[in-house]
């Protein structure tokens, strides 16, 4: 049965986070891979961008590993993102939107505004939990977690006013 992000465990909400680090990663990855093949400066400057999120999301994965490893141990949890009602931090862009767009700097920009969206997503997600978390270890684990987003948020806002479409 599926459970709201919000009535999960410390131990659940922390080995979900791990989950949804990882996966970002490795979406990110093949988004980096995919305009890395197109070989032209603009795909490969943002194939960059997109290999140093995934780098972030590796990086902010082991933390919370490391941290879940420190508290539970090697203890079990089954519970993973299928489990849970709300769908957070999703990149998505297809391969239909990366072939059929009007120019390479128009996919470019979709490509980070869809990063974008999708970390201002998780950013707000976290925030508003610990708004309301009543347990101080959620809470303190939703701050750090909307802090991790708010960290991607600004790099790829920065990355975004830096793009200059090229005609």
């Amino acid at each position: 049965m599926k459970r709201s992000f919000q009535s999960l465990t410390t131990q659940e909400a922390l080995h979900v986070a791990v989950f949804i680090e990882e996966r970002n990663a490795e979406i990110y990855h093949n988004f980096a891979e995919m305009f890395a093949s197109f070989q032209d400066s603009a795909s490969l400057e943002i194939a960059g961008v997109l290999w140093e999120m995934a780098a972030e999301e590796r990086h902010h994965g082991t933390l919370l590993q490391e941290r879940y490893t420190a508290k539970f141990g090697q203890g079990a949890c089954a519970l993973t993102e299928v489990d849970i009602w709300e769908t957070i931090e999703l990149p998505q862009l297809t391969d239909q939107e990366i072939f059929e767009a009007a120019d390479s700097a128009t996919t470019h920009i979709r490509a980070l505004k869809v990063a974008l969206q999708a970390e201002n997503q998780a950013h707000e997600f976290y925030a508003s939990l610990a708004r309301v978390a009543e347990d101080e270890e959620l809470r303190a684990l939703y701050i750090e977690l909307s802090s991790f987003e708010a960290v991607h948020v600004e790099f790829l806002q920065r990355r975004l006013a830096n793009c200059t479409p090229q005609g």
